[in-house]
């Protein structure tokens, strides 16, 4: 299969985004539209930032792979929500210096299963932290119903 622009697509993913004026853009996949922008002066702040949807990428895909994974198990979770945050570098191109994901779950969900959930999430099956820690460090924490249970760093074993 070939796109539009001539070039091969592996998977078939495709998006596209419309500029909207100054700074902001909306678009998205198959019919989806995010609307995306920046700060003044260049901008209006009427949506997220690239880097922005790319922190909400990576909670995203994690967070689907953790609770399809609890579910896998068993266990009654009853909350989950995954933050991340990033300082970028200085000079251009401006990319994370380091990734720090946060998840914070409740339930009577056993600390061995969720441990082995977000590990197979941040080792294994996210593509999108695994795109991201080839260029950062994506570096993680669990808190389970209050406490920290666990700590770790994604993609340790890739090459």
């Amino acid at each position: 299969m070939t796109s539009d622009l001539g070039l091969a697509l592996i998977s078939g993913m495709k998006s596209k985004i419309d500029w909207l004026g100054k700074m902001k853009f909306a678009g998205g996949p198959e019919g989806f539209s995010v609307p995306m922008d920046t700060t003044p002066p260049l901008g209006d702040n009427t949506g997220m930032s690239p880097k922005q949807m790319l922190l909400v990428s990576i909670c995203g895909c994690t967070a689907m792979d953790v609770v399809a994974l609890l579910k896998k198990y068993k266990q009654p979770l009853e909350s989950m929500s995954v933050e991340a945050e990033a300082d970028t570098t200085d000079d251009h191109p401006r990319i994370f210096k380091e990734v720090h994901v946060r998840y914070t779950l409740t339930g009577e969900v056993e600390i061995e299963r969720v441990k082995s959930a977000v590990e197979l999430s941040m080792q294994q099956y996210c593509g999108v932290s695994a795109m991201v820690a080839k260029a950062s460090p994506i570096r993680y924490s669990v808190i389970l119903n209050g406490r920290a249970v666990h700590s770790g760093q994604a993609f340790t074993q890739q090459s």
